[in-house]
């Protein structure tokens, strides 16, 4: 599952704003981006993986995903970078 790739990615970068400029710098090897994330905030960051032809990963919920990424607030977008 998608959590344990986050899980056991040595590198990662938490949200929309970092993720579009590690996106830009060509640093993202894969995008995982929570379902049930508001399309408003993670249409950027999306976008931005399709142009630059990076993997996108979707996953069911940003709490899982903010616990994945040993948070305590949800995520809705993270990076695994190379």
């Amino acid at each position: 599952m998608s959590y344990e790739k986050v899980l056991q990615a040595q590198k990662i970068i938490i949200g929309t704003k970092r993720t579009v400029k590690a996106l830009k710098d060509g640093y993202v090897r894969e995008l995982i981006v929570a379902n049930d994330a508001e399309p408003k905030v993670t249409a950027l960051v999306v976008n931005q993986a399709h142009e630059m032809e990076v993997p996108i990963i979707y996953v069911d919920s940003m709490k899982k995903l903010g616990k994945a990424c040993g948070i305590e607030v949800s995520a809705s977008a993270v990076a695994i970078i190379r």
